[in-house]
């Protein structure tokens, strides 16, 4: 007997730009800053919370969040350090990340970054590909 076998590839669309964020502020002052040099208005939300052993050990991350109603463009602030690890273990030189979700103009995006990287408490913001980080499915909520 002939049995007919389909294999099925599940891949998980990340449709989200992320900037990675340096700096030594607390993640409420930095949002402060943010809100204050680039007309934002973030607000925090309950925080993410994360299985990354997947063995029932949930981690926390600060989680604020902001969104343009104009363009359903939604905006998180993400801290990488939590409770007891790392968001993102493989980039640990980044405290925060910056993630939007839906939509954005290219020119909205550069100026986001260009504006983030003018606040003097910003060592740096870098624009990262999703795709290319190895624990991204942390960044899925």
């Amino acid at each position: 007997m002939i049995l007919n076998r389909k294999n099925l590839k599940f891949e998980i669309d990340f449709d989200f730009v992320l900037i990675a964020v340096t700096s030594s502020l607390k993640d409420y002052r930095i949002c402060y800053l943010i809100n204050k040099y680039l007309n934002f208005n973030f607000s925090r939300d309950t925080d993410l919370e994360v299985d990354i052993s997947n063995q029932g050990r949930v981690l926390h991350f600060s989680l604020f969040h902001h969104s343009w109603e104009s363009t359903e463009t939604d905006f998180y602030f993400i801290a990488n350090k939590g409770s007891e690890g790392y968001l993102v273990p493989e980039m640990r030189e980044a405290d925060y990340f910056f993630m939007i979700k839906n939509y954005i103009d290219d020119d909205d995006l550069e100026g986001i970054i260009s504006n983030l990287n003018k606040i003097p408490e910003i060592v740096a913001a870098v624009k990262i590909d999703p795709k290319k980080v190895k624990s991204r499915e942390n960044l899925l909520f």
